[in-house]
């Protein structure tokens, strides 16, 4: 089973704040939310390993590999 971050847990990992990670997953520069009912209030969360992949390959920016 996939692990899922609430979106206070993935700001934490990331130093931002909740709301500033929606702003992200919302433009499209974050990965998507998984909304856990119909609601337009209902709980997100988001795939960890996701959240893993996209900050990598913020890394991977800042620093690329030279051949």
């Amino acid at each position: 089973m996939r692990q899922l971050l609430s979106k206070r847990q993935a700001a934490d990992r990331l130093g931002y704040h909740p709301e500033h990670v929606m702003r992200l997953s919302r433009a499209g520069e974050f990965p998507r939310a998984v909304r856990l009912g119909a609601s337009p209030n209902c709980a997100v969360r988001f795939v960890a390993d996701e959240v893993e992949a996209w900050l990598s390959a913020r890394i991977e920016a800042r620093d690329p590999v030279s051949a």
